[in-house]
């Protein structure tokens, strides 16, 4: 006696891998921005006084000087960011780590 045939699950009728794998980019590329623009807000962060709360002007110079730091940080290597996050997101679903990008 034979043991019976293996019964074969029908593919899912929905597998939304294009949403995902954008939704993957889009996190990959604000994670990387974030990470080039964290060193100049830590710079710009220790050089604010320390009460700025009550002076609008004080607050306004900070928040300038925060603007122009990240523009300068990011600027110059945001096609580093966009590069490393295609890569990211093409590796990650060729070697399917990325969980609803591996089955097929």
């Amino acid at each position: 006696m034979s043991a019976p045939p293996p019964v074969r699950r029908p593919p899912p009728s929905f597998a939304p891998r294009f949403t995902l794998s954008l939704i993957y980019l889009f996190s990959f590329f604000f994670l990387y921005c974030m990470i080039l623009a964290a060193p100049a807000l830590v710079e710009v962060f220790k050089g604010l006084p320390p009460q700025i709360d009550s002076d609008v002007a004080a607050q306004q110079a900070a928040e300038e000087a925060a603007r122009v730091a990240v523009k300068d940080a990011i600027q110059p290597r945001l096609w580093l960011a966009v590069a490393a996050s295609v890569l990211t997101t093409a590796l990650g679903a060729w070697r399917k780590f990325l969980p609803g990008l591996g089955e097929r």
